[in-house]
Order: C-alpha cells, then structure tokens, then sequence
C-alpha cells in the first residue's frame, strides 16, 4: 500500500525517470529510512543510481554518532554509496547569528549540493510527509504568508529536490518500517517542545484534532492541494502577461505601465517578484512593503522618480516603463559612427561589441541554416559606403509594410527609450539598410539575381 502509494506519487508528479541519479537525504529517521528502502526497491525498476548524504549537526552528542553509524549499517546492507559528514551547526550559528534551525537546514542543504556535484547526480530526495505539510502550512500562517506559502512544501522544484513520500502520513511510514524491520533511530528532541515546529506537531496539531476535526491533517491537505491548483493558474498567467509587458536588457528588466495597469494588483505583484527574480536570481531579503512600494511607482505622479531596495535594486519610473537595475541610470545620450569594410570586424567601443561581416556567393548561402541574430542584405545593391552609427533625427526604413519612421519602430518594439542610441543602425548613404538585431528593409533583400550575400551580426 505504502509503496504503491510512492510510486503513484512519483508518476504523477513526473519526479523520477530512467537513468536518473539521485542524492538520498537520510537522517536515520523514519521518514528517511522509509524513502530510502522504497527508493531501493525502485530502483532495480526504473535503473537509477542512488547516493546518501547523511550530516551529523553535532547536537546530539553520542546519539548523532549513533545515528551515523545507524546510516552506515543500513546503507552496507543495501549496498549504497553512503557520504557522510560532521559539522559542529551550533557554532556555525553563532558565528552567522542565525537560528539553530535555520543554519542546519543551511547546513544539509549545503552538503545536498556538494555531493550532488561530486557523484554527478542531478536529483535530491527529502523525506517530508504528510504531516510535515500541515505543520509547514500552519507555521507559514502564522509568521504572516500569502497563497505562495499556503502552497505549503512542493513536490519537486527547478533545483532538482523531490519529494516522492508527501502523500504519506506519518504513521504509515512508522508502520512500513516495522513491516520491513528497518529499525530507523528515533531522536528525542523531535518529542519536546523546544522548536515551534515541535509545538504545533506535539500540542497545537492534536490539540485541533481533539477539540474541532480529528481528520484535521486530511483537511489541510485539502485546502493546500486546492490553493496550489489556484496558485498555478495565477502562475500560469503571470508568465504569459510577463512575456508581454517586459523586457531583459543588460541594465535591467523594463515592465511597461501601459499594459502593467490594467492588470489586478495580485498579477502585478506576482510581476514585479518575478522581475526581481529575473534581475538577482531570487527574492530573499525582498518584503510585501518592498513589492507595495515598486506598484506605487506605476502611477503617473511617480514620473522620473527612483526608489531603492535591498539587495541593491534601483527601482526607476520613466515615460511608459518601470526600470528594476542593479545600476545606477545615466541620462547622457552617446553617439558614435563607424565605416564597415565588408567581411573585416569592426570593434564598437561605445556597445563593447564588434560588428563581424562576412561575404558568400549566393549558392553558398542558405536562410535555413544561419545561426540566431545573423542579419544578410544583398551586397550588390549598396550604392554608397556603409556605415554603423545610432540613430540620427528623420531616420526611416522601408519595411513590407511601408516606410516607417526609427523612432516609431522603437517605440513598438518597446525599446526603452534610454536603450535606443545604443540600438546600432546601418546605413548606405543616407538610407538606413538595417536595425541591427531588429529589421531589414527591403530595398536590400536578397533575390534571384543576387551574386553577393553580405552576413552580419553584432556579438
């Protein structure tokens, strides 16, 4: 049953394919001994490899080093690469001045990392269960949390943590462990109510069970599992307004106002931590009121206004766009101009980038094959010398469409204004022949008489 269970769990979550390499966190609890021996069985099934990490927090004295030799025993017997390691996590938390719980879940995570590394793994398996998802929830709740921590523990995550036993409840897994006599360690402090997560799974959780729902884990997991499908479809949307409304550039992510506010303040919230997300890799350290003060910069009466956050997030509000940099704006427009010698490089020093041309006859050219971001033009059609320079005022291109003024070109591809003296424009003469990166006009394009291909890109 237990085991079916898993293996359900496992398929529709999708967390473990053939082949897969897999880090086993195992304390010598029940919960770990429990995923490990399932994991065991599996794994002549699906053919993955399985490695355990075990970390002695040096907390518990003797019974730690019991518990790792509990590890070890256990890990001869099923004939499993085992990696162990000792850390004194009570002096690591007084040298970072951090909680004690907070510096072991460091500290494991840490140790998950650098063996996944070692051994090649690309996966890492904890034994949260059942229970361990109410009690996070509820914890969660109180310390203030909005429907992305009412999604309480996930399944699996981008890192590659899985947790195949989340469906389990804690006294089928103590229960499988008698029927298969794996004898897992039991430690004491997890029966006292010295941590708060020790106090909701010892007092508060059977003090509702008691007195309002005795199927209160159940419950939760209801609610939980009922919130998460909301919070998906929010998700969901988000990514497809954020593919919209901004935009990555070397000094930032741009979220444009116009389209931004329209939207209700729980999509623009979710945009703007997903922007920051975008420009430091995470959101530690970032608070509601931070995300409250990026919305407010969306108003008209914020024009030209800038903000700080920490992690050193500038936040700027200019003409139809919000600017999250790591960089301090500069207002001052640059200028340069450079003649391009077919098939020679050109070093653009003002970009910091070159300008790499290349010259093939048109039976060795192929559309199909050139790689992203190459532009081509018809070599024989340039009439003047040709130029790189920014733009310059009345600067048009003919496009399929009809002649279209640069700065109108811009603006619908939602350039930033401060980005558009940096977008290199090529010119024959005065004609522009290309918006690098962006637009060719068609007065260059190659055709059947074509001898010459000029190739062209900006790296």
């Amino acid at each position: 049953m237990v085991f079916d269970s898993v293996l359900k769990t496992i398929a529709e979550k999708n967390m473990i394919e053939t082949g897969d390499k897999i880090v086993v966190a195992v304390s010598g609890g029940p919960d770990s001994v429990c995923l490990l021996h399932i994991l065991h069985r599996l794994s002549n099934q699906m053919d993955i490899s399985l490695f355990v990490a075990h970390l002695n927090h040096q907390i518990r004295g003797l019974e730690a080093h019991l518990d790792s030799l509990y590890v070890m025993k256990l890990c001869d017997s099923l004939n499993i690469p085992c990696f162990i390691k000792s850390i004194d996590v009570p002096k690591y938390c007084e040298d970072n001045k951090v909680g004690l719980e907070d510096g072991a879940r460091m500290q494991r995570y840490k140790m998950f990392n650098e063996i996944k590394a070692k051994v090649g793994a690309n996966k890492v398996a904890i034994g949260h269960n059942k229970n361990d998802q109410v009690e996070t929830v509820l914890m969660r709740i109180m310390r203030g949390t909005g429907l992305q921590g009412l999604r309480g523990i996930e399944y699996k995550r981008n890192d590659g943590i899985i947790r195949p036993i989340l469906d389990l409840n804690r006294k089928d897994i103590e229960k499988y462990c008698v029927e298969h006599e794996l004898y897992p360690r039991i430690d004491k402090t997890n029966l006292e109510s010295i941590y708060s997560r020790n106090k909701i799974r010892l007092e508060l959780i059977p003090y509702i069970q008691k007195e309002f729902n005795e199927n209160f884990i159940d419950s939760a997991i209801r609610m939980v599992q009922n919130l998460r499908s909301d919070s998906d479809y929010i998700l969901n949307e988000v990514d497809k307004e954020y593919s919209e409304l901004a935009r990555a550039y070397e000094d930032g992510v741009y979220l444009f106002v116009e389209k931004f506010n329209t939207l209700h303040n729980a999509i623009k919230s979710r945009l703007v931590i997903r922007g920051i997300r975008d420009l430091v890799g995470d959101v530690n350290g970032i608070e509601k009121k931070h995300i409250d003060e990026v919305l407010e910069m969306s108003k008209d009466d914020k024009l030209n206004k800038k903000i700080n956050l920490p992690r050193g997030i500038f936040v700027y509000r200019k003409q139809g766009y919000i600017l999250l940099s790591k960089s301090i704006l500069e207002d001052s427009n640059i200028e340069y101009e450079y003649t391009i010698e077919p098939g020679k490089d050109v070093f653009i020093s003002e970009l910091g980038k070159t300008f790499k041309s290349e010259i093939v006859s048109l039976e060795n050219f192929n559309s199909d094959e050139l790689k992203k971001g190459l532009q081509f033009l018809d070599l024989g059609k340039i009439k003047s010398s040709i130029r790189l320079r920014n733009r310059r005022q009345g600067d048009k291109i003919r496009l399929s469409g009809g002649t279209k003024k640069i700065k109108e070109l811009f603006i619908g591809l939602k350039i930033p204004r401060e980005n558009r003296d940096k977008v290199p424009i090529l010119v024959d003469g005065d004609s522009v022949v290309a918006v690098c990166d962006y637009r060719m006009s068609i007065d260059y394009k190659i055709e059947e008489k074509t001898e010459k291909v000029l190739m062209f890109t900006l790296e």
